[in-house]
């Protein structure tokens, strides 16, 4: 690390305020902006001089860039004391903790749009969200790929996040021995209801919640899905660390999404708030969460490639 270059890049509170926004989650420069109340090229020049010190990534996703911090993947000694030091607030002076506090109510409520617009969309489109997914790739295929991923075992205690219309459950449901679907559309959750109906009430159970914020449960899950559900999240790593929360020692995550790709009509069309992800990324945020033992599959078909990465809790 070159250490004036360093010591350049944190040297205004600008800056300082900037690194501890993205160790909260990715932003775009638009999100930043408007959380600092900047002008975009301001915060720009700001984010070059970040740049260049090494202490910020950034990671293009269609016509977006968003920006992550640097230091928590370089192997140096000296990013390690860095990357502690900056998640240390008190060590930065009251004034610019309180700024932080303020900085992240402004962030708080850009996020609660964009769910909020997310919500407005399911709830729009709930009684055709099946048919929807079907024009990314046939689900038929993506069931097998599951399926045959998954292998004969039992699934135990079985959560779906984002369950949507319960399609999952009732895919696994004879290989669990308790299920529990959870959404934040009340629209969906009933949706669930009619096409579960038929099953063991005792063995089934839908859950209003939010996924980045799970509900506490007696016991924990042993396999635990997102089907088609992490590219809305804004922080996806908080959605995985959730469940991670929620899993019990030994248990499977199964996640299914779309491949990184560069559809950016998928953002308004949509809702989606991250254009799919790579084996790099999904990777990197399951071991962040105390995940090993990976597999992957890759579904092509169409315009768009399905992906499905399995991890264990370690």
């Amino acid at each position: 690390m070159d250490m004036m270059m360093l010591f350049k890049g944190l040297a205004d509170d600008t800056r300082l305020r900037i690194m501890l926004l993205l160790q909260a989650m990715e932003l775009s420069v638009g999100e930043l902006a408007a959380v600092l109340a900047q002008s975009q090229p301001r915060v720009s020049r700001h984010l070059k001089i970040l740049d260049a010190a090494g202490l910020i990534e950034r990671r293009k996703e269609g016509s977006w860039v968003f920006l992550r911090p640097a230091l928590p993947r370089l192997a140096s000694p000296a990013a390690k004391h860095l990357d502690a030091f900056l998640r240390r607030h008190e060590a930065l002076g009251n004034a610019l903790v309180q700024q932080h506090t303020k900085d992240c109510t402004r962030l708080h409520a850009i996020i609660a749009d964009r769910e909020q617009r997310a919500a407005n969309f399911f709830a729009e489109h709930a009684d055709h969200w099946d048919a929807i997914r079907s024009l990314h790739i046939p689900e038929t295929k993506v069931e097998g790929a599951l399926e045959e991923l998954i292998g004969d075992e039992h699934l135990g205690r079985f959560l779906d996040i984002g369950t949507g219309t319960g399609r999952m459950i009732e895919l696994f449901f004879n290989r669990a021995k308790h299920c529990i679907g959870l959404d934040r559309s009340p629209e969906m959750l009933r949706l669930a209801r009619a096409k579960l109906q038929h099953f063991a009430a005792s063995n089934v159970e839908l859950v209003l919640a939010d996924f980045n914020a799970l509900p506490s449960f007696n016991d924990g899950f042993q396999t635990i899905m997102l089907h088609q559900v992490l590219h809305y999240a804004q922080n996806p790593q908080t959605v995985i660390d959730e469940a991670a929360k929620v899993a019990a020692a030994g248990a499977q995550i199964v996640i299914v999404d779309f491949a990184a790709h560069s559809l950016d009509e998928l953002r308004e069309r949509h809702a989606h708030a991250r254009l799919g992800f790579s084996d790099e990324q999904m990777l990197t945020m399951l071991a962040k969460a105390g995940f090993s033992q990976f597999k992957t599959l890759s579904l092509s078909g169409g315009t768009l490639t399905v992906k499905i990465w399995r991890g264990v809790l370690t």
